[in-house]
């Protein structure tokens, strides 16, 4: 199987699993079941939830054990796309080629969608029936994971430290906590749940830490050259916002071909992290090639 088919699948796994834990649009009350699912079914590429999985599988791990969390992780990532949009925070009018979230139901339902996402995504991890052969133990430690990558120590933290520093001349290494926090650190929880809940050894997990670290700044230097480059009927979302809004990014630092440079590294050093594993992380490199490739 390529990667390609092994992205679609896993997405339609995902996607099929979703639906399931997210009430109908007929349930009461339903402007906030359709927002969730507004933003959750937008055509997301599910690259979080599928890293939960790849994971899993390189140290030996079932998708389906993992399932859960790879649901709830998408629920968080569609919540901070959610409030990233809203006025207070980003002003963008859309996102994966529909209107955000707050410009088709109004700003108070989308925060409470965004927040209703990301509760959810905790009840669901916590729900240890979904989960009847993971030991409880293990589940307690990868929700922890996953909450301090999400919190002020992870995507909050790089999130105010983003808007803080919007407009503003500021040092490389600002740059670089921005990016790894506020993206990075969700990919980071993501790769390495999949890898405790599937009882991997500390050897292996040290492995796929690195090997999420550098993805997850590639991906997120990656943004910053689509935003520079890309087609907004490509990506979704208006491109050359960055600029607009005068954020601090790579290129805007190091030039776009540096940037291309540095990303081009980070990915290099993300396989080489999984050498150790041999052919069963032929996937997770596969995916390191897809962040470098993308166009969207």
């Amino acid at each position: 199987m390529n990667i390609k088919e092994y992205l679609n699948e896993m997405k339609a796994l995902v996607d099929n699993a979703l639906d399931r834990h997210i009430p109908s649009n007929n349930t009461y009350p339903p402007d906030i079941y359709n927002s969730m699912r507004y933003s959750l079914f937008a055509g997301g590429k599910r690259l979080r939830p599928i890293l939960v999985i790849a994971s899993a599988e390189t140290v030996g791990g079932k998708r389906e054990a993992v399932l859960p969390f790879a649901c709830a992780i998408e629920m968080i990532h569609t919540y901070t796309l959610i409030h990233d949009d809203l006025p207070a925070i980003d002003n963008d009018d859309f996102r994966r080629g529909k209107p955000t979230n707050h410009k088709e139901f109004g700003e108070a339902i989308a925060i409470l969608a965004g927040d209703a996402l990301l509760t959810m995504a905790f009840q669901i991890m916590s729900d240890t029936r979904l989960m009847p052969h993971t030991n409880p133990s293990v589940i307690l430690r990868a929700i922890n994971e996953i909450a301090n990558a999400v919190g002020v120590f992870g995507t909050i933290g790089g999130q105010v430290v983003d808007i803080q520093s919007t407009g503003k001349n500021l040092d490389i290494p600002t740059l670089e906590y921005i990016h790894t926090h506020k993206t990075g650190e969700m990919i980071l929880s993501a790769v390495r749940a999949g890898a405790i809940l599937s009882g991997c050894e500390d050897d292996e997990l040290n492995a796929l830490t690195r090997y999420a670290e550098n993805i997850g700044l590639a991906f997120q230097v990656m943004d910053d050259i689509l935003d520079v480059e890309g087609e907004s009927e490509v990506m979704g979302k208006t491109a050359g916002s960055d600029e607009r809004m005068k954020k601090i990014t790579y290129p805007a630092v190091f030039g776009l071909a540096e940037s291309k440079k540095i990303a081009g590294r980070l990915i290099d050093s993300s396989i080489k992290s999984l050498e150790m594993f041999g052919d069963r992380a032929e996937v997770l490199k596969d995916i390191s090639e897809y962040i470098i490739a993308r166009k969207f």
